[in-house]
């Protein structure tokens, strides 16, 4: 049955009778679906909405935020729930809709490397259709993200230092306005002066403007020579110096990534590996045998200075992809650290100069409060993340945990750097958005009023609509 209103809530029933007649079974109000649809990966606190939308089109999108329109009813949109700021809660009830039943390839343009996907397409299916075409798309968030969920989030991954983000790899989008209205943005040009940059403004809306619907993507050209290593450091720091000075001398590396002592001591437990659990660095090379070579040197001699023990390589497609699953998969590994407990993650991004002391800063706040929170991040681009483990039936837990996540984020953003390089903000960050942005909050204000006036498109996300009211629950 649908939840208990609030008194500030719309009464959902004639638009759960409406969706009925549309979606029939593919509108369920099982308890067990809407609670799966409400509830992230991490310590935020779930809220289920009154029911759960599995469309199969655009056209079938636009019409159920059309009944949602008329009637004031709140819309979330879904992809693979694998978000980590409260992304997917539903703050005040409603309709959750459910993209993943959107899983078409509908087209892949091998002369112009760009394909255009349904917004439920996996990374993984995308890479598994293209295989025998050589080329890829990069963007590789831990989870096998849904391709729209990415693009609403402004997604990154283990790939971004070479490749980018969401925001470089998204050419177009097909969009359902909070009306009800399918535009189309973008084209399959690689650049355009046409008005305002529409797909950008999309790109990193987490749903709170519209939903995606179908993605128009950059596609890249699988390397001709791939290999990768796992360098342990004596300290975190020279792992970290390591970084910074690899990337400033302008070696090309596709992948560079960080775990620190305790994050190694995670990922061997839960993968079965047996790397030394000490800081650590994951590197990838790609592009000519020569090429790649000379990254490799470049690289091994940068970071003997540094105190890296020996490299081990992996050169084998099989070795690679082991090495990086056991790099998505630091989640997974983190919460075996503390069995029931929820996960709490930092994303703050500074620029590369400042990445030490960021870093090191981190892990010396987490220490002071008595925390053992493992450290893991795509360095390469000075984007990391600190993960508590906490019991959230312990308001001082809690507490200490955000105060020392408070420190972190503040210093980033006195070092020139972002609250969130790559999770989003959702609810979990609606603070730390408005300190970094400032004014700047009264513009995304009115883009959100002007074409949400209803405010109908995941509310209570990104940021406050009233500044005077209360943060949402976590």
């Amino acid at each position: 049955m649908p939840a208990a209103l609030s008194p500030s809530r719309t009464d959902p029933a004639p638009v759960l009778a409406e969706l009925r007649l549309l979606l029939g079974d593919r509108l369920s109000t099982a308890a067990a679906v809407r609670a799966q649809h409400g509830k992230d990966l991490t310590y935020h606190a779930g809220h289920a909405p009154d029911a759960v939308a599995f469309p199969r089109s655009t056209e079938e999108v636009a019409a159920i935020v059309r009944a949602c329109a008329r009637s004031g009813v709140p819309i979330v949109p879904y992809g693979t729930g694998t978000s980590l700021e409260g992304h997917i809660a539903a703050l005040e009830g409603g309709i959750t809709v459910d993209l993943s039943g959107m899983d078409r390839i509908l087209e892949a343009n091998a002369e112009d490397m760009d394909a255009r996907v349904e917004a439920g397409v996996t990374r993984k299916a995308l890479n598994a259709h293209l295989r025998d075409r050589g080329l890829f798309f990069p963007i590789d968030p831990g989870a096998d993200a849904s391709i729209g969920g990415m693009a609403a989030t402004r997604a990154s991954g283990t790939n971004a230092v070479r490749y980018g983000t969401m925001r470089e790899n998204v050419l177009g989008l097909t969009v359902v306005t909070p009306t009800g209205t399918v535009i189309r943005t973008g084209t399959r040009a690689r650049k355009s002066a046409a008005g305002y940059d529409l797909t950008r403004l999309y790109v990193g809306s987490e749903g709170t403007l519209g939903i995606i619907t179908e993605v128009q993507v950059r596609l890249h050209g699988v390397p001709e020579a791939i290999s990768a290593a796992v360098a342990p450091f004596e300290t975190l720091e020279g792992a970290v110096d390591t970084v910074i000075a690899t990337i400033q001398s302008g070696v090309p590396v596709s992948r560079i990534e960080l775990l620190d002592a305790l994050q190694m001591r995670a990922v061997n437990a839960y993968s079965k590996l047996a790397y030394p659990e000490r800081p650590t660095l994951f590197f990838e090379f790609n592009g000519t045998p020569a090429g790649v070579e000379e990254q490799a040197r470049l690289v091994e001699e940068i970071a003997a200075g540094f105190g890296a023990g020996a490299f081990h390589w992996a050169t084998r497609p099989e070795d690679r992809s082991r090495l990086w699953q056991a790099r998505h998969d630091v989640l997974w590994a983190t919460k075996m650290l503390r069995p029931g407990a929820e996960m709490k993650s930092t994303d703050v991004c500074v620029p590369i100069s400042r990445l030490a002391e960021a870093v090191l800063a981190a892990r010396a706040d987490a220490e002071a409060a008595g925390f053992a929170a493992p450290i893991v991040g795509h360095v390469g681009d000075g984007n990391f993340h600190m993960s508590f483990l906490i019991d959230v039936n312990d308001p001082a837990e809690m507490a200490a945990a955000e105060a020392v996540n408070d420190k972190v984020v503040m210093r980033a953003l006195d070092l020139g750097g972002t609250c969130t390089g790559e999770h989003g903000v959702g609810s979990g960050k609606m603070r730390h958005l408005e300190a970094e942005h400032g004014a700047g909050i009264e513009i995304m204000r009115a883009i959100k009023r002007a074409l949400d006036p209803g405010n109908i498109m995941n509310p209570g996300k990104i940021f406050r609509l009233d500044p005077a009211a209360a943060f949402p629950e976590r």
